[in-house]
C-alpha cells in the first residue's frame, strides 16, 4: 500500500508493508521521529567546506535560502549506513525525523547575482546562516579556457562530513544557476535561475538525471568502479530535482588545473597539499611526511589511478568523455557527471558525442587524454618543486608516464582474465608466468571486439557511431560449459558456425555473417589460444582441462550476465521510474534501484545474498511491475549504445 493512501493511522503493533522482508528491527517511532541524535551528522552540511578557506580562488560564495515546495523522491538507505550518516540499525523507512533533516539540508536554492540585482532576496526566515561555494575548474567547451569563469554552473557544495568511517564530500545539483556557468560567458550577463533563454544557463536540473545517475552509479560500485554515488533526490515541481551526491574527495584534475593556467601558484601548492592531507587522513594514501614528498608522490598517485580507470572504462565499454582537462572525473579517476557517461553492450569504439563545438573523444583515446592528464600533473610537481613549469614536451619521457603504462597494461590483463572467470590468484600466476599466452588471446579477442559493421559510420541521437559487429562477452560466458564436455585427452573444439553463432550481435549485417575460410581460421585461432591459457591453469593446479573449464563455466556466466546495463537502455528506465514516481514512496524508488543494481551485480559473494537484500518479491503490485520493466530494458538493450 501507498503510505500517501492510508486514512487511518497504523497500529503500533502492526509491521509495515515497507519493511516486510528482510529487514532489521527498527528502532522505536519516537526515537528515529527526532532525528536529533539520529541524524546529527546530516545536520552538518550547512555550505561550509574546508577547501573555501585553504584555496580561496578555486570558490565562488553563494547565500542560500530553504525552499518549501521539495519532497525526497529517493534516499540512499544503503549508502548512508555504509559511510556512517544512518546508524546501522536503520531500517530503510522514511521516517517523519528523516525526512525533516534531509529537506532542511538539502532543499536550497542559491541567491545569485541575478536575484540581488533585482532584489530578489529572501525573508530572513528563509535564509541559511552559512554561505554554499560553487567551485571553479577547467572546462574546455568554456569560453574562458582558464577556469576563472568556468566550473559550478548548476551545483553547490552543501559541504563535508565527517563520520566514523570517513570524510566525504557532499555537493547538490540543480541548486541555481551561478556565475560559472557557460551561458554567463557567452553573453555577459547573469541570468535568473529557471530561465529558458540561455542554454546550460538553466540552474536547474531533472529528476531523470538524478534517477539515472543512481542506477548506473549503484550498479557501478557495486562491481567495483570506482565513482561518486547519489545520496538523494529532492523533487520539485515541474519535473524538476535536487540531485545529492556523495564521494570521499570531489576535487577533479580541473581544479588544479584552472589554478595552472592562471598562475595562482600558491593557491594552487595549497589545493595539492589540502588533496593530500586529506588522503592521507583517509588512508588512501600511505603516510608521507615532508610536503616535498607529497608533492613528488601526486603525479605518481595519478598515473596508477588513471591507468586502472581508463583500462577498466575499456574493459567495461565505459564512455565518460575523458579528455586532458579532467573535467569529467574526479582526481583518483572516480567517475563523475553522469549526463557524459554512457557505456555500452558492445565494444562501439567509433561512437563519438557531438557537443555544438566539438565531438568527443571515443573510448580508445581515453588512455591518451588520461596520459596527458598525468603529464599536466608532472607539470604541476616541477612548477611546485623547481619554482617553474616545464614545457608539456620536455615531460614526454617522464617517469610518471612509464608507471602509466606498465599499469595499465597490467590492469588490462587482469580484467581480461577476471572477465573469462579465473580466480585472482590464477590470473597473477598467468600474468607473471604465462604472459606469452594471455598476450596472444588477448589480441585475438580484442580483433574480434574492435571489428566494425559493414555498414559503415551512422548518425545517432547524440552523436556518431560505427557499430561493433561481435558480443565478445557472450563468447567469455559460454566458451567454457560448452568447450567442457569434451572427453578428458581430446582437444575441445567448437565449430565455427557455432563460435560465431554465439559472438554475432544484432548490429552485424549479412556482409558480416557470411563465412569465410578466413574467419572459420580466426575461430579456430581464438579457442586454441583460450585453451592455452586454460592449459597453464591445469598445470599449475595438477588437474585436467576440463575440471578448469568446468570451474570456469559458473563464473564466466556471472562475470559475463547476458542482462547487462546500456546507456540507451538506463536512459529508458530513468524514465520509467520518473514516470511512476508520484505513486512510489522513497523507500520504494530505493527498493527499485537496489534490485535493478544487484542484477548488475558480478560478485560472487554477493550473489547469495541479492534476494535477502531486495524484498521486491513482497512489494506490492506496481513496484514489481516497474522492476519487471527494468528487467525488461537489460535485456532489450543489451548491446546497444
Amino acid at each position: 500500500m501507498n503510505p500517501k493512501q492510508r486514512t487511518r493511522p497504523r497500529s503500533s503493533r502492526s509491521p509495515s508493508p515497507l519493511r516486510a522482508v528482510g529487514r532489521l528491527p527498527s528502532r522505536p517511532q519516537r526515537e528515529l521521529a527526532a532525528g536529533v541524535g539520529c541524524y546529527a551528522e546530516l545536520t552538518t552540511l550547512d555550505g561550509r567546506h574546508p577547501l573555501r578557506e585553504r584555496v580561496p580562488g578555486a570558490a565562488v560564495s553563494y547565500p542560500a535560502k530553504r525552499r518549501h515546495d521539495g519532497e525526497i523522491a529517493f534516499f540512499n538507505f544503503g549508502l548512508a549506513r555504509e559511510i556512517g550518516l544512518l546508524p546501522a540499525d536503520h531500517p530503510d523507512e522514511m521516517t517523519p525525523g528523516l525526512r525533516r533533516t534531509l529537506l532542511d539540508t538539502f532543499a536550497v536554492v542559491i541567491v545569485n547575482e541575478w536575484d540581488q540585482a533585482h532584489g530578489n532576496l529572501p525573508p530572513a526566515r528563509d535564509r541559511l546562516p552559512h554561505e554554499f561555494m560553487a567551485t571553479r575548474y577547467l572546462q574546455l567547451q568554456h569560453p574562458d579556457k582558464r577556469g576563472l569563469n568556468s566550473g559550478d554552473g548548476r551545483s553547490i557544495w552543501n559541504g563535508l562530513v565527517e563520520t566514523s568511517v570517513g570524510r566525504f564530500d557532499v555537493s547538490s545539483c540543480g541548486t541555481g544557476v551561478t556565475r560559472l556557468c557557460p551561458a554567463t560567458s557567452i553573453h555577459g550577463e547573469f541570468f535568473r535561475t529557471g530561465n529558458q533563454m540561455a542554454d546550460y544557463g538553466c540552474g536547474t536540473a531533472h529528476i531523470e538525471e538524478g534517477l539515472g545517475a543512481a542506477l548506473m552509479s549503484e550498479a557501478f560500485a557495486r562491481n567495483g568502479i570506482r565513482t561518486e554515488r547519489v545520496l538523494a533526490i529532492v523533487a520539485l515541481p515541474g519535473g524538476f530535482a535536487i540531485n545529492v551526491r556523495i564521494a570521499a574527495n570531489l576535487l577533479r584534475p580541473s581544479h588544479f588545473f584552472g589554478l595552472l593556467r592562471r598562475r595562482e601558484d600558491a593557491d594552487l601548492r595549497e589545493c595539492v597539499l589540502y588533496y593530500a592531507e586529506r588522503e592521507i587522513a583517509d588512508r588512501r594514501w600511505p603516510f608521507i611526511a615532508s610536503e616535498r614528498e607529497r608533492i613528488r608522490y601526486l603525479p605518481e598517485r595519478v598515473a596508477i589511478d588513471f591507468a586502472r580507470a581508463t583500462a577498466t572504462f575499456e574493459s567495461e565499454y565505459i564512455f565518460c568523455w575523458l579528455d586532458w582537462d579532467g573535467d569529467n572525473v574526479l582526481t583518483d579517476g572516480s567517475i563523475i557527471d553522469y549526463g557524459s557517461v554512457r557505456q555500452f553492450g558492445l565494444y562501439h569504439h567509433g561512437y563519438r558525442f557531438e557537443d555544438p563545438d566539438r565531438m568527443s573523444t571515443s573510448i580508445p583515446e581515453q588512455k591518451r587524454k588520461a596520459r596527458q592528464i598525468v603529464q599536466r600533473f608532472a607539470q604541476i610537481r616541477d612548477l611546485l618543486l623547481r619554482g617553474s613549469a616545464p614545457s608539456l614536451a620536455s615531460l614526454r619521457d617522464d617517469p610518471v608516464l612509464a608507471l602509466f603504462d606498465r599499469e595499465f597494461e597490467r590492469e588490462r590483463r587482469r580484467l581480461f582474465l577476471d572477465q573469462i572467470g579465473f580466480e585472482e590468484s590464477e590470473a597473477h600466476h598467468l600474468i607473471h608466468h604465462a604472459p606469452a599466452c594471455v598476450d596472444q588471446l588477448l589480441s585475438l579477442h580484442n580483433r574480434f571486439e574492435r571489428k566494425r559493421s559493414s555498414r559503415g559510420r551512422r548518425k545517432v541521437a547524440d552523436g556518431l557511431s560505427w557499430d561493433a559487429v561481435y558480443c565478445m562477452r557472450d563468447v567469455l560466458r559460454e566458451l567454457p560449459a560448452r568447450l567442457a564436455p569434451a572427453a578428458v585427452g581430446v582437444k575441445p573444439e567448437i565449430p565455427a558456425e557455432t563460435f560465431y553463432e554465439i559472438a554475432l550481435s544484432n548490429y552485424a549485417s549479412r556482409r558480416d555473417r557470411r563465412m569465410s575460410p578466413t574467419r572459420r581460421q580466426q575461430a579456430r585461432a581464438y579457442q586454441r589460444a583460450y585453451l592455452a591459457v586454460c592449459e597453464r591453469v591445469a598445470q599449475r593446479r595438477h588437474v585436467p582441462l576440463t575440471d578448469v573449464l568446468a570451474d570456469l563455466a559458473p563464473r564466466a556466466r556471472l562475470r559475463n550476465p547476458y542482462a547487462r546495463m546500456t546507456g540507451d537502455g538506463l536512459t529508458h528506465a530513468a524514465k520509467r521510474l520518473a514516470t511512476s514516481r508520484r505513486r512510489l514512496a522513497p523507500e520504494e524508488t530505493y527498493r527499485l534501484i537496489e534490485a535493478f543494481a544487484d542484477s548488475q551485480d558480478r560478485r560472487e559473494e554477493a550473489r547469495t545474498h541479492a534476494a535477502a537484500r531486495t524484498s521486491i518479491a513482497a512489494a506490492r503490485k506496481l513496484v514489481r511491475r516497474i522492476h519487471e520493466d527494468l528487467e525488461q530494458l537489460s535485456l532489450e538493450y543489451r548491446e546497444s549504445l
